[in-house]
């Protein structure tokens, strides 16, 4: 009895440590770009870019879609030549270096063409973009060697990317915006003046270097975490076979394994179901299959690129600490989604759709007040500005945890499909992307105005 109760006592303690490792695996997956976002307002006033720099990492970032399409291609066809675990060593370690060069080069410029650039911050955000879209594709599939319930939590890790980026940002003093009195001539001949508003964005308490630091010691983590994952005895006894799974053969084997034990784990599924399709192990039509990758690529591609691209048009006009509670509460959204799905990983289709046209009915409200600023609903109420917060929040936990089921679903159809998961990820981001730069880049159909001296009705 008491070696019994040891052994689950070491068992729960292995488990937690799984937990924690595959959570601080899943954060490096997208931390150094969420952490560029949200350091833009330091950036920019101090390279010749200015706040065309927004663009132009939207344009990094797509171009950085070429490291997913060499995994998918490779995954596709010459199954079993890319060795996963080398391929995640190399991305962490670029971040890693990346990120540590940029505390050193960010503000450094070359005159190109007669103008100065900030061609070493381009060049290594295009490194970081690169790492954090094959992240995508190698992470997730990297999760089929651990048992199914560490998927949610690595995509716990992967939320807190976005959350622990934005409270050191939020504790750096980033964006804060002070409003000062001047003054202005109207009239030189009698010295007439006019007193307006100037917004004066305050001094951050450290500096970007030490937040470029900060995300290269992340990396870091990461990398740990990875090697921990790897080569810790305790945790091999988490896979579930008890061991690696390198070959292609073993590989297909534990799927087929899954493929017996699915109906056990969804009680909608008859046991004695026949392949209905070739995708994974043929538990889905090709229809359903659609419908997934469908409401995968949508959801990624509004909250990973749309609505994040006109976030401060939507909450700025209700005045700055809205906008930083928004942005807050949204990341923090992330991560409680994943942390609910661990718990109620409800795996209806039916219920998938309903959430997905939930949050984007939202997201068509917070999308709706970003087109309308600097004067949107209710600005010059409490209400506005508490609606569009619970707006961001409702809408990050809804399609987050549509996200996470989905990934839950395709893990259990293979290590195949969670390549798939992560190209169509992409996929939905790129088409994002696409759609939104020239909207708001190029024919700057969103409006922010003066957040001193904006005046609506």
């Amino acid at each position: 009895m008491l070696i019994s109760t040891l052994t689950n006592k070491h068992t729960s303690s292995m488990s937690l440590l799984t937990h924690l490792l595959a959570c601080l695996f899943g954060m490096g997956s997208w931390i150094s770009i969420n952490g560029l976002w949200v350091e833009l307002p330091l950036i920019v006033p101090e390279i010749p870019e200015g706040w065309y720099l927004p663009s132009y990492l939207s344009i990094l970032i797509q171009m950085a879609n070429i490291g997913p399409l060499f995994v998918t291609l490779m995954h596709r066809f010459r199954p079993g030549a890319l060795n996963e675990a080398a391929v995640i060593y190399v991305i962490i370690g670029l971040g890693t270096v990346a990120s540590f060069l940029l505390g050193f080069f960010w503000k450094e410029t070359v005159i190109v063409a007669g103008a100065p650039h900030s061609v070493a911050l381009l060049l290594l955000t295009f490194f970081l973009s690169a790492v954090d879209c094959t992240s995508s594709v190698t992470f997730l599939p990297f999760m089929m060697r651990l048992k199914p319930q560490y998927l949610t939590t690595y995509y716990i890790g992967e939320g807190v990317s976005g959350l622990l980026p934005a409270l050191v940002a939020l504790i750096q003093g980033v964006g804060v915006v002070h409003c000062m009195n001047s003054t202005q001539s109207v009239n030189s001949s009698d010295s007439s003046v006019m007193f307006e508003l100037r917004a004066q964005y305050l001094p951050a308490i450290f500096s970007a270097e030490v937040f470029f630091f900060f995300l290269s010691a992340m990396m870091l983590v990461c990398l740990v975490a990875f090697l921990l994952l790897n080569y810790h005895p305790s945790v091999a006894r988490e896979h579930p076979n008890g061991g690696h799974t390198n070959s292609v053969k073993e590989e297909s084997q534990k799927n087929q394994q899954w493929a017996e034990q699915k109906p056990m784990m969804d009680p909608y599924r008859p046991a004695n179901q026949k392949s209905r399709s070739g995708f994974g192990t043929g538990s889905y039509s090709w229809m359903q299959v659609f419908y997934i990758f469908i409401i995968l690529a949508w959801a990624n591609a509004l909250t990973n690129v749309v609505l994040p691209s006109v976030q401060s048009y939507s909450c700025m006009p209700y005045g700055n600490n809205i906008y930083h509670l928004s942005a807050t509460m949204a990341a923090v959204s992330n991560p409680l989604a994943c942390f609910i799905a661990m718990f109620f990983p409800i795996r209806s289709l039916l219920f998938m759709g309903a959430l997905t046209v939930m949050g984007s009915g939202v997201g068509a409200y917070i999308m709706g007040m970003a087109a309308l600023s600097p004067c949107p609903l209710l600005v010059n109420e409490g209400s506005g500005g508490a609606i569009i917060v619970l707006a961001w929040i409702v809408f990050v936990l809804t399609l987050s945890y549509v996200k996470v089921i989905v990934g839950v679903i395709l893990r259990d159809e293979g290590h195949g499909a969670l390549v798939w998961c992560g190209a169509v990820v992409q996929l939905g981001s790129l088409l994002g992307a696409v759609t939104m730069f020239p909207v708001v880049s190029v024919y700057s159909y969103f409006s922010s105005g003066d957040p001193c001296n904006t005046k609506c009705p």
